[in-house]
């Protein structure tokens, strides 16, 4: 499959993806050296930085690999799944299971931490899940991950923040989908307050116990609902 000259803009994502096709479709085997960047600009039209980058991508999908003194080599046929890409595929119940992991601690931690505004945002949450009990099931399940969120927030560590973010696309629809099978709402709109209250009051108070055991609770009462529906 020849290379081809490439059309002005985006140039480093079309370079990126015809050399990926390259080594994808078997042009460039593993254990290939790469043309260098100078032949590579000439054929793709494109000037070297441009080279650089594309590779420099394609490194961090871990199919090449820069050796000093010898080139780019080619060490996987296919790019490594990415974070998010894995959590798409992955069961919502195994990744219920190290949401649970991650908050429970998270809320203990937020307990000890948890400032004045941290307080006024979880007192905001709690309220916009009360509200959200009129509308339907996607804001319900949005306002209540809002309130978890917080929670995380509450923590004060960053790294925690942008793992829970990560989960909660993989969660959502699994959420939404259960509220709905098991009608959980039809006779409780605001269904969990009461969990949540008391999480909310817990973190407040500063019990770091309390907030991780009544978290713990009504998220495995969640789990066990999502491994029977």
């Amino acid at each position: 499959m020849p290379l081809g000259t490439l059309r002005p803009s985006p140039l480093v994502e079309q370079a990126t993806e015809h050399l990926r096709e390259q080594i994808t479709g078997g042009h460039w085997p593993v254990g290939t050296r790469l043309p260098g960047e100078n032949a590579l600009a000439k054929t793709l039209g494109v000037g070297r930085s441009t080279v650089r980058e594309a590779l420099r991508a394609l490194a961090g999908a871990g199919l090449v690999q820069a050796r000093q003194g010898s080139g780019v080599f080619v060490i996987a046929a296919e790019p490594a799944e990415d974070w998010p890409a894995r959590l798409r595929r992955a069961a919502v119940t195994d990744v219920y299971e190290v949401r649970m992991m991650v908050e429970v601690q998270a809320a203990r931690l937020a307990a000890v931490r948890r400032g004045d505004a941290d307080v006024a945002a979880l007192a905001d949450a709690l309220e916009a899940r009360r509200a959200a009990g009129r509308a339907d099931d996607a804001a319900f399940v949005d306002a209540d991950i809002a309130l978890h969120a917080a929670v995380v927030a509450a923590a004060g560590n960053p790294v925690l923040v942008d793992l829970f973010a990560e989960f909660v696309p993989a969660l959502r629809q699994g959420l939404i989908d259960l509220v709905d099978l098991l009608g959980l709402r039809e006779e409780d709109p605001d269904h969990g307050d009461a969990a949540h209250a008391a999480l909310v009051d817990a973190v407040t108070r500063g019990d770091a116990d309390a907030a991780s055991a009544v978290l713990e609770a009504e998220l495995r009462q969640t789990l066990d609902r999502l491994r029977g529906a």
